[in-house]
């Protein structure tokens, strides 16, 4: 009953993210409102039992990608003065109503919740009597063996394609700044 739940919650918090990232006029919202999609498709893949991919699209996508997004922006220079006058004059209380209610249902479910994140793949004994053994999903040698097995390739061309992007990027940085 939970992780339906939980799926549709994220499912509609990651399609508000991104149609903030595409609606938004300031460039500064559209990052926000990327970044509340990452964190959305992360909890989506814990709900699918990815923890490590989930772990890494929190530290490589939300962390280091937004990072270098914000810092993009801000080397472009957002000249508009914003107005800080409040527009919405109950947003205050009702961020605080939902901050309650997500503290709450996350207490409640943590208290009352009998379930298990990971699924333990069953080991079958002498026997022939089916235990429970230890979790295999989404430990990081049940990933690393395919990915430095069968995926090796993928991985370095992947790697490549990263480090050539970086050294663009700094150097279309350092062309503009020449150039001014």
């Amino acid at each position: 009953m939970v992780e339906p739940l939980l799926f549709v919650v994220m499912a509609i918090a990651a399609l508000a993210g991104a149609v903030t990232v595409v609606v938004a006029q300031n460039p500064i919202y559209s990052a926000i409102g990327l970044l509340g999609t990452l964190f959305s498709v992360a909890v989506l893949y814990v709900i699918q039992l990815a923890h490590f991919v989930a772990a890494v699209q929190v530290i490589v996508y939300a962390g280091a990608v937004m990072t270098l997004f914000l810092f993009v922006i801000m080397l472009i220079g957002v000249d508009k003065s914003e107005s800080t006058e409040e527009n919405l004059p109950m947003q205050r209380v009702w961020v605080g109503v939902l901050a309650v209610a997500v503290i709450l249902f996350a207490g409640g479910l943590t208290l009352t919740g009998n379930f298990e994140w990971v699924v333990p793949e069953p080991v079958e004994t002498i026997s022939g009597a089916l235990i429970s053994g230890e979790p295999v999903n989404g430990t990081i040698q049940a990933i690393a063996e395919p990915l430095f097995t069968d995926w090796v390739l993928a991985f370095e061309a992947t790697a490549l394609l990263l480090t050539i992007a970086a050294a663009g990027a700094i150097a279309l940085a350092h062309f503009r700044r020449k150039g001014v």
